[in-house]
């Protein structure tokens, strides 16, 4: 199953590639080896943007005392900082790095109402350069839940990444593990939670978009969807 940010890049490059072999054949007749070798080339690239459009389905354990990671990766901040743009004070923050190998959907971390969806240009340092969270192209997203409160999760483009997509709209409701988005390319993302969760994670851990708990509340009660 690929992604429907994909659909577009997946024709086009099937197009090239299937062109580029059909060439090579008729042009590098003579050439039986090196035409057999540039068709596995073309066949090696399609195959890596499959791979990256990817979108597998994920099987989700709702529960409004977990934080969910929004994406595949590995834990590159833990820490507590001041967070300017929405809540003006200290939160906890994780940071979720991804490499071009890793699925770049983006998944709700947790349910509830959007409260703030803002875009900001700017720059492309490298995801996991301390200042790609307020310089970096990125969008900013609010979502107001229930048991956490207001949980603001940030996507930023990378050196490569060019292009993040987001669905999240103010008002919209959030589903915790569906679908809020899309980055292409190595990118990160950052969840700002209040400062009384609990992180569940460790830094250099690696966790699974819409199944790994990075962070719980300290109410006992289950708090299913």
């Amino acid at each position: 199953m690929f992604h429907k940010e994909g659909f577009k890049i997946i024709i086009v490059s099937f197009l090239i590639c299937a062109a580029i072999a059909v060439a090579a054949d008729y042009f590098l007749a003579d050439y039986f080896y090196i035409a057999k070798f540039l068709q596995l080339v073309v066949l090696v690239l399609f195959s890596l943007i499959l791979y990256f459009f990817r979108n597998p389905k994920r099987e989700v354990q709702f529960n409004l005392n977990h934080i969910l990671a929004p994406v595949d990766g590995k834990v590159v901040v833990i820490e507590e900082v001041e967070e300017p743009e929405y809540f003006q004070g200290k939160r906890k923050q994780i940071s979720i790095f991804m490499s071009p190998l890793n699925v770049h959907v983006t998944r709700y971390a947790c349910s509830g109402v959007v409260e703030y969806s803002k875009y900001h240009p700017g720059k492309y340092l490298v995801a996991w350069h301390p200042k790609s969270s307020t310089e970096n192209e990125r969008t900013t997203i609010v979502v107001k839940t229930p048991k956490f409160g207001d949980v603001l999760y940030r996507q930023i483009a990378g050196a490569v990444a060019r292009r993040i997509v987001n669905y999240a709209k103010v008002g919209d409701k959030a589903i915790q593990g569906a679908d809020a988005g899309f980055i292409k390319f190595g990118s990160r993302i950052d969840i700002f939670l209040p400062l009384d969760a609990l992180v569940a994670v460790q830094l250099g851990q690696k966790v699974v978009g819409a199944k790994s708990i990075i962070a719980t509340t300290n109410d006992k009660e289950e708090g299913l969807d």
